[in-house]
């Protein structure tokens, strides 16, 4: 199923209708501030399962990030942070970031058997934001990759509803994606190191 949501203004029973849909254990593709994400509810195992047989990755093995509304949102999922790094991701969120910092408990079992960290993204979508807030738990997410070799990411949402439609239970039209990843910077060892650069620039908010 295709559903149109505007960005600006969220119809709130279209959220609704998406959020019910996760609850049931389904799967959505969603738009961030950055690329278009695949996700679930995190605390559904199968639906974890079902999203990485679609990648083709084992759970322990994959690296997806957690889509959280907030800050506060964060703090149920990680390690206690330093004050130098709670003030970076006051600065830098919401925005295009994917934090890595050290789990805590309450990550899901299935994917912290070998983990000890956890990406976190609080993206500057009122799409994204206003699922996770009403769902009341994080977005397990990963990123919709393109089979064109010139453009990494998917970006037009009707293209990315034709290639899922049979496997995925919802994709949200908000527009076109963009094509440029979120930054990657890694917290866990209290210096700040840059995995992957994409869209944030994080000298601005150093």
């Amino acid at each position: 199923m295709l559903i149109k949501i505007y960005p600006e203004n969220p119809n709130p029973k279209a959220i609704e209708q998406v959020v019910e849909v996760l609850k049931k254990g389904g799967i959505i593709i969603y738009p961030t501030d950055t690329v278009y994400g695949m996700g679930c509810d995190i605390t559904n195992h199968k639906a974890i399962e079902k999203i990485c047989r679609l990648r083709g990755i084992k759970p322990e093995k994959a690296n997806f990030s957690f889509i959280c509304s907030d800050l506060r949102h964060i703090s149920d999922y990680i390690k206690p942070i330093d004050t130098t790094t709670f003030r970076l991701l006051k600065k830098a969120l919401p925005g295009p970031f994917t934090f890595i910092l050290n789990a805590n408990g309450n990550v899901p079992k299935l994917l912290s058997s070998n983990k000890k960290t956890v990406g976190i993204r609080v993206p500057d979508n009122d799409i994204a934001r206003e699922i996770v807030l009403q769902l009341g738990n994080p977005i397990l997410s990963t990123s919709i990759y393109d089979d064109d070799e010139v453009i990494e990411y998917s970006t037009d949402p009707e293209l990315i509803h034709e290639k899922y439609e049979d496997t995925i239970d919802i994709v949200i039209d908000g527009g076109y994606g963009d094509n440029e990843p979120s930054t990657v910077v890694d917290c866990t060892s209290g210096d700040f190191e840059i995995i992957r650069q994409g869209k944030g620039n994080l000298e601005n908010y150093l």
